[in-house]
């Protein structure tokens, strides 16, 4: 069993940094993958970033790609999503998720079995 916890969500400014991060509990965190999705209101929940076991494989969806970095800390736990250069389309509720492993369709959310509680990212104009 793991659990996630998300933290790091704010408001800011267009333009502006935050730094997400997702710590886990559990013995297997360290060989499952984990991903970042977000949900804003009245949205289907989309794909953001991915990254496998080792750190070694990053994926992004095309509208963060550049802006965003996802990484991880296996001897903490813990995964990260730092968000550079923020806009108000990036405004949404945010998620970690994480599986034992992924698939093609790694940007998928029916890939993950477990997920955190969300954390509200809101970018002003």
């Amino acid at each position: 069993q793991v659990q996630l916890v998300e933290s790091g969500g704010g408001l800011v400014q267009a333009g502006d940094s935050l730094r997400l991060s997702c710590a886990a509990s559990g013995r297997a965190f360290s060989s499952y993958v984990m991903a970042w999705f977000r949900q804003a209101p009245g949205k289907e929940r989309e794909f953001v970033a991915y990254i496998n076991w080792s750190g070694g494989s990053t994926y992004y969806a095309d509208s963060v790609k550049g802006r965003f970095t996802i990484s991880r800390d296996n001897v903490k736990k813990t995964a990260y999503l730092q968000m550079n250069s923020l806009k108000p389309e990036d405004t949404a509720l945010y998620y970690c998720a994480t599986a034992q492993y992924a698939r093609a369709t790694y940007y998928s959310p029916r890939e993950y079995s477990y997920w955190g509680q969300g954390t509200q990212v809101t970018v002003s104009s």
